[in-house]
C-alpha cells in the first residue's frame, strides 16, 4: 500500500510542477486573472504533495520512548496542514485576485495561448486524476466513494484525488470564462472565474479538513474490524463475557486495540495467561494492521458503573 500511495503522490507532483510553470507563463502573457489563480492552485498542490511525501516518511519512523506507539499519525497531521494550505493560500489568493480584477478589469491578450495551456493542463491533470482514481478504487473495494472517504484511514489517497478533482473543475471554469470573455467582450468574467476557482478550493479544503480531523484526534477502526475482534474474543475458551472493544488508528497501518473481558470463574492464573496469549495472536493473525493489543480482565458490572 505504501508504494501505491507514493506513486499517486509522485504522479501528481510531476504533473502539477509542469502545469504551474505553464499557467504562470500564460497568465503573464495574456493578463488572465483566472489563469493566475490556476497557477497559484498548481503551486499549492505541488507544495501539498511535498508535504504528503514528508508526512509519509515521518510516519515510518520507529517507536521510541517519547512516542511508544510510533509516528504513524504524522501523515494525519500533514494531511490537515494540506487542507489549511489549500484554504489559506489557494482559495485566499484566488478570491483576492478575482475581487481585485473586478475593480480593475483588463482585456485578455494572446488568448489562444490560454486555450493551449488549459488544454495541456487538462491532459496532464486528467492523467494524474485517472491514476489517483484507479488507486482509490483499489483501496475502497466495494464501498461507495463517499463511504470510502469517510471510512478510509489513509488520507494520502483521497487528498490527492480531491486535489486533482478540484484542479480539473477549476480548469473547466477557467476555460469557460476565457471562451465567454472572448465571445462577449465582458472583462468582468475573468475576475468572476478567479473567485469561483477560489470557492472551489475553499470547499475542497473544508471537506479535507473535516475528513482528516477525526483521524488526527483518534478515530476507531472500522465497524467490521471492531465486531470481528469481539467475535474472536467471544469464541475463546475461558472468556465468559466481552465487556468492550476499544480501538484507535495510530496510523493508516497501525491499529491499537484495548479489550475488556470477564474471565470464567474457574479459570486459574495459568489458563488466563494462555487465554490472553491466544487471543492476542488470533487478533493479529486475522487483522494484520493490529500492532498492539491490551487485554484487561474486568468484571462486567464494573464497566456498567
Amino acid at each position: 500500500m505504501s508504494s501505491s500511495r507514493k506513486l499517486v503522490i509522485y504522479a501528481a507532483l510531476a504533473g502539477n510542477s509542469l502545469i504551474s510553470l505553464m499557467k504562470f507563463a500564460a497568465a503573464f502573457v495574456t493578463g488572465s486573472s483566472a489563469m493566475f489563480s490556476e497557477g497559484i492552485h498548481s503551486v499549492v498542490d505541488t507544495g501539498n504533495q511535498i508535504l504528503l511525501l514528508y508526512g509519509l516518511k515521518q510516519s515510518k519512523k520507529p517507536a521510541d520512548e517519547r512516542f511508544p506507539f510510533g509516528h504513524g499519525k504524522e501523515i494525519y497531521f500533514w494531511s490537515f496542514v494540506v487542507a489549511i494550505m489549500v484554504f489559506a493560500v489557494g482559495a485566499g489568493i484566488s478570491i483576492y485576485e478575482g475581487v481585485h480584477r473586478l475593480f480593475d478589469p483588463r482585456p485578455l491578450e494572446n488568448i489562444l495561448l490560454n486555450y493551449v495551456v488549459l488544454g495541456l493542463a487538462m491532459v496532464f491533470e486528467g492523467a494524474a486524476w485517472f491514476f489517483a482514481l484507479r488507486e482509490f478504487k483499489k483501496a475502497k473495494g466495494k464501498s461507495g466513494y463517499i463511504e470510502a472517504v469517510q471510512r478510509g484511514k489513509d488520507p494520502s489517497m483521497f487528498v490527492v484525488l480531491f486535489e486533482d478533482s478540484a484542479a480539473l473543475l477549476g480548469l473547466l471554469v477557467a476555460l469557460i470564462a476565457t471562451a465567454l470573455t472572448q465571445l462577449t467582450g465582458n472583462l468582468y468574467l475573468d475576475g468572476v472565474a478567479s473567485i469561483v476557482i477560489g470557492l472551489i478550493l475553499a470547499g475542497t479544503a473544508l471537506w479535507l479538513a473535516l475528513e482528516t480531523k477525526s483521524l488526527l484526534i483518534g478515530e476507531s477502526a472500522n465497524n467490521h474490524v471492531v465486531i470481528g475482534i469481539k467475535k474472536l474474543a467471544q469464541g475463546i475458551d475461558n472468556i465468559k463475557h466481552v465487556n468492550e472493544v476499544l480501538t484507535m488508528h495510530m496510523g493508516p497501518d497501525f491499529i491499537l486495540v484495548n479489550i475488556s473481558v470477564e474471565f470464567k470463574d474457574e479459570a486459574d492464573a495459568n489458563e488466563i495467561e494462555d487465554t490472553v496469549a491466544l487471543l492476542d495472536d488470533a487478533i493479529k493473525q486475522q487483522y494484520t494492521n493490529v500492532r498492539r493489543v491490551f487485554i484487561e480482565g474486568e468484571a462486567s458490572h464494573s464497566i456498567l458503573r
